[in-house]
């Protein structure tokens, strides 16, 4: 048995119980070595296997290779497992093997929704996720995304928006969108989304701080009906033409 968890941003408050539940259930936990210091309390008992960034395949295959012993094993990724996160990986992999393990894919909460309760309610109506990571999607076709999602007006909630091996991907992102973004558009930032060092900023687009955006940040990007109130980003329910 494979538990493939979303553990949220990182905090127990922003866990599910079916997350903690099956922590609780599984015998062997496997993870990123920074999300299993989250879950440490759950974890006390357990065994552990852990690696470092760029190591997802090797955890899921590991994960998979212990639940043929018969052990129920948890998987366990930030925010939504099948957001970004490892469900898909895990099921690619045992498909691909033509294994009989029963997988469970357990939801969390994933960042743009935690971002966005910080925020105030910025994505009410349509909207969608753009990771500029290029590790496993070409640029080009992340262009090509960022371009007809700013077009459609779309709220546009960016992962992965900046690092120091991509330090330019979110200006140029945003170069791409300002043919379609008014510069009065509100745009909202979040660091480390529920934790304990949680930062929030509001801005517009023609405002917009890339140096406070990092990896752990999430960035929403209005639509056209967005607006700032009392430090509140807010998108209507209904859309105006």
């Amino acid at each position: 048995m494979i538990y493939v968890i979303g553990i949220g941003p990182g905090c127990r408050d922003l866990m599910t119980q079916e997350a903690i539940s099956a922590m609780e259930d599984a015998e062997v936990i496997v993870g990123y070595k920074t999300y299993i210091k989250l879950v440490e309390d759950f974890i006390k008992d357990k065994e552990v296997v852990q690696n470092g960034m760029r190591k997802e395949v090797d955890r899921c295959q590991d994960a998979i290779d212990i639940a043929k012993t018969g052990k129920k094993v948890a998987v366990i990724s930030s925010g939504d497992a099948g957001i970004y996160g490892m469900a898909g990986l895990i099921l690619e992999l045992i498909t691909k093997q033509e294994l009989d393990i029963p997988v469970k894919v357990v939801p969390g909460v994933t960042a743009s929704i935690g971002a966005a309760a910080v925020l105030g309610a910025p994505i009410m109506h349509d909207f969608c996720h753009i990771s500029l990571s290029d590790l496993m999607t070409p640029w080009e076709v992340i262009e090509k995304r960022l371009r007809l999602a700013a077009e459609a007006d779309f709220v546009i909630c960016l992962y992965n928006p900046r690092s120091k091996g991509r330090s330019e991907h979110l200006a140029k992102a945003f170069k791409i969108m300002g043919e379609f973004k008014d510069g009065s558009t509100p745009v909202g930032i979040v660091k480390d989304v529920g934790r304990e060092d949680q930062e929030k900023f509001i801005c517009t687009f023609d405002k917009m701080d890339f140096e406070r955006v990092d990896m752990t940040t999430m960035v929403i990007i209005g639509n056209k009906s967005t607006y700032i109130h009392d430090d509140l980003m807010i998108t209507p329910r209904g859309y105006t033409v």
